[in-house]
């Protein structure tokens, strides 16, 4: 008994640290691409005169894409596994046919957006869509090995009764929604609107007025994959690696006591929990920053 607990400790803290790794790639392959809320704004740049060069290929959101890759990727390899092939080849050879998916997805979907955009003056940029769509495939490829991976550790080792391609669907949907809601803040507030005060969020006249021009020269989305990967893509990995290890870390520790109950109770606990500590931040970070505020001693 306490042997099986210590190795399912083991196999949660592993799987824990894959969500991580998958959670930072998604959000920085999301915010090169340009996919998921702040995602409006660029489209909307050049229907306001605004041309960019920043890569464009959301058609859904991040939890839709991500619940079909991660469960195209987890559904082949649960194929090639089927007829006996290596396990650590069949998991990488489904996320790679998963990735050439996302990758025909993301060509197809810039093509789409740009010329739906045509009148408006927006150009294709064959050099955009040559090199960003290979560096959302690296990143994407990452995202989704490191998921499946982490779906095959809950299926062989802890023994998930849900099939490998049903806990991929579930544990993608997952991955993108904690990117969106996490990561994406950091490219949207933070980078496409670094010409406006901080905290005084989008007016609307500013709407589609995004930031194009880098350091040197025109910004394309390797510069927004840059501040992604240092800021949004980092806290995108610790918020899916905490949902992964705590959702497996209570279910095997309590899931054996009172029939199946000990774990949704200490789950609804955790729940609570963490609705205190959220409602506090809040609460203590608008007393304590408020509105924004011109700076004292600002000319009136």
């Amino acid at each position: 008994m306490v042997e099986n607990i210590v190795i399912g400790i083991g196999i949660t803290a592993f799987a824990g640290a894959l969500a991580s790794v998958a959670g930072a790639a998604e959000d920085v392959e999301s915010d090169i691409g340009s996919q998921g809320d702040p995602n409006s704004q660029v489209q909307l740049a050049p229907q306001m005169g605004y041309i960019h060069r920043i890569f464009n290929k959301a058609i859904s959101g991040e939890p839709p894409a991500y619940g079909l890759w991660v469960a195209l990727g987890a559904g082949l390899a649960a194929a090639f596994l089927q007829v006996n092939v290596n396990p650590i080849l069949a998991l990488a050879l489904g996320c790679a046919i998963a990735t050439l998916v996302q990758g025909i997805y993301a060509t197809t979907a810039y093509l789409g957006r740009v010329a739906s955009l045509s009148k408006f003056g927006q150009p294709v940029y064959v050099d955009i869509l040559k090199s960003m769509t290979t560096v959302t495939m690296a990143h994407a490829f990452i995202a989704i090995f490191a998921s499946v991976t982490m779906c095959y550790l809950m299926n062989a080792a802890l023994g998930h009764p849900f099939p490998l391609a049903l806990l991929g669907l579930i544990w993608g949907i997952a991955l993108g929604a904690a990117g969106s809601a996490t990561g994406n803040p950091f490219y949207g507030k933070e980078r496409q609107y670094q010409n406006q005060k901080f905290g005084a969020g989008v007016p609307v006249a500013a709407s589609g007025n995004i930031v194009r021009y880098a350091e040197a020269g025109e910004r394309n989305s390797l510069d927004n994959g840059w501040f992604a990967a240092k800021l949004g893509g980092p806290a995108s990995g610790v918020c899916f690696g905490l949902i992964v290890f705590l959702e497996l870390w209570r279910t095997v520790l309590f899931e054996s006591f009172w029939a199946g109950w000990g774990a949704i109770i200490v789950g609804l606990i955790l729940i609570l929990i963490f609705t205190f500590i959220d409602r506090y931040a809040e609460v203590w970070a608008r007393e304590t920053f408020g509105p924004y505020a011109k700076p004292e001693g600002a000319a009136k």
